[in-house]
C-alpha cells in the first residue's frame, strides 16, 4: 500500500533543485567560513550571498538575518534575548507552538508575569483585548503568524501597529514564511523566525530576523560569528539550501497556493460526504490552506492516528514537537471546542506536489477507518 503524506506542517520533502544548490557546499566548497584562507573565503562568500538573498526575499536588511538551527532555536534566542531579566511582564497567546510556549513558561518561573490574549472560536486572536493588557513593565509580546494546528492567520501587522515600537514584538513565522507573502519591515515586528524544512528546504537550518536598531543579547558564547549574536560555525550548505528553497517558494507561490486550495477543497468536500459528521476546527477560508484540522465525533484521536498510520495515511494530532504526548491540544482547548470535538481531532497538512488522485484515495481510506472505528465504539 502506497503511503500518502499529509503531515507537511511537521516537515516537507526536500526538493531536488534545493539539494543541487546545496551539493557543492557539502562536497567541493567545504571550507570553514571563518577561515582566512581561500577555501574559507569561498565559503564565506556563499554564506553572505545567501544572507543577502534571504534578506531581500523577506524584506529585511542582511545584517538583520541570523542563521540558526531552526525556528525552535530562533524562538528561544528571541524570547530570552528580548525579554531581559525579571521582573517584567510578557504578553502572548494560549495557541503558541511549544518552542514559544515553553520558553515563556520558563520565564514565568523566573518571576515574569504572563498575560495571554484570548482567541475566538476559529483560533484567531481577539486583538481588541491587547490594549487592556499592556503595563509599564511589559517587555515583550509574542504572537505567531500562522497557527501550526489550525492554519488560522493572526492579525500580526495590526497588533504591531498598536505597540508602535514601544514594546518588543516577536513573531513565530515558521508556518507562514515560504507560504504567505511576508515582508519583515512592513509587518512591523521586532523579530521574526522561520525554518527551512517547512517550505521544502533542509532540516537543521532556520533564521531569526531582528531589527538592526534592537539589541538581542546572545544566549551562547564562545565565537564571533554573526556579530556574536549566534556564535558557532555556520552550516554553509544548509544556509544555501534555505535560500534556494525560499527563492523557489517565492517564485512559485501563486501556483503552489492555487494547487493547495484545490486539494484542500477536494479533501474537505470528500470527507464531509463520506465521513460525516466532520467538524472543522479553524477558519473555513482566510487561513493558511495547507492546514486542515478536523474532528471525527465518535472516534478517539489516539486510535484514529494509529489506524490511519496502518492504512498508509501520514498525519498527526497536533504539533510534531509535542507528538510524544497525546494529551488534548492546548490550541483547541483555547478555542473552547466541545470535549467530543477535542478528543477526536486530527491535523492534515498538505504540500503542493500531492496529486488529486492521492487526495481522493486519502479521503477514501480515512472514511473507511472512521466508519470502522465508529462501529467499534458503538458496540
Amino acid at each position: 500500500m502506497d503511503e500518502i503524506y499529509l503531515d507537511s506542517n511537521a516537515t516537507t520533502p526536500l526538493l531536488p533543485a534545493v539539494w543541487e544548490a546545496m551539493r557543492p557546499y557539502s562536497t567541493d566548497c567545504f571550507g570553514n567560513p571563518a577561515s582566512a584562507h581561500s577555501a574559507g573565503r569561498r565559503a564565506r562568500q556563499a554564506l553572505e550571498d545567501a544572507r543577502e538573498r534571504v534578506a531581500f526575499l523577506l524584506g529585511a536588511n542582511p545584517d538583520e538575518v541570523i542563521f540558526t538551527s531552526g525556528a525552535t532555536e530562533a524562538n528561544n534566542l528571541a524570547i530570552f534575548g528580548l525579554a531581559g531579566e525579571s521582573p517584567g511582564h510578557l504578553i502572548t497567546t494560549p495557541i503558541e507552538h511549544p518552542s514559544v510556549a515553553e520558553p515563556i513558561e520558563r520565564l514565568e518561573k523566573r518571576g515574569f508575569r504572563i498575560s495571554r490574549m484570548p482567541v475566538d472560536s476559529t483560533g484567531i486572536v481577539e486583538g481588541e483585548s491587547v490594549g487592556e493588557l499592556i503595563e509599564p513593565q511589559t517587555r515583550l509580546v509574542s504572537v505567531m503568524f500562522a497557527n501550526n494546528e489550525t492554519g488560522a492567520v493572526q492579525p500580526v501587522k495590526h497588533l504591531a501597529s498598536i505597540f508602535q515600537g514601544r514594546i518588543a514584538f516577536h513573531c513565530d513565522g515558521a508556518q507562514a514564511v515560504g507560504r504567505l507573502p511576508v515582508h519583515f519591515h512592513d509587518l512591523g515586528v521586532t523579530a521574526l523566525t522561520l525554518s527551512a524544512h517547512k517550505f521544502h528546504g533542509p532540516k537543521g537550518i532556520g533564521a531569526l530576523l531582528v531589527r538592526r536598531d534592537v539589541k538581542c543579547p546572545p544566549q551562547l558564547w564562545g565565537g564571533h560569528q554573526q556579530q556574536g549574536r549566534r556564535p558557532g560555525t555556520e552550516a554553509v550548505a544548509l544556509v544555501v539550501g534555505l535560500w534556494a528553497a525560499l527563492d523557489l517558494a517565492e517564485k512559485e507561490r501563486d501556483a503552489r497556493m492555487g494547487k493547495i486550495i484545490r486539494l484542500r477543497t477536494q479533501f474537505l468536500r470528500s470527507l464531509r460526504e463520506r465521513a460525516a459528521p466532520v467538524v472543522l476546527n479553524g477558519p473555513e477560508v482566510g487561513g493558511v490552506p495547507h492546514t486542515l484540522n478536523l474532528s471525527f465525533p465518535g472516534c478517539r484521536a489516539d486510535s484514529l492516528l494509529m489506524n490511519l498510520d496502518l492504512a498508509g495515511i501520514v498525519c498527526s494530532t497536533g504539533s510534531a514537537c509535542s507528538s510524544g504526548s497525546l494529551l488534548p491540544s492546548p490550541v483547541l482547548k483555547a478555542m473552547h471546542v466541545t470535549p467530543e470535538v477535542l478528543h477526536s481531532a486530527m491535523r492534515f497538512s498538505f504540500h503542493p506536489f500531492l496529486t488529486e488522485e492521492e487526495i481522493d484515495e486519502a479521503a477514501n481510506r480515512i472514511a473507511r477507518v472512521v466508519a470502522r472505528l465508529r462501529e467499534t465504539e458503538d458496540e
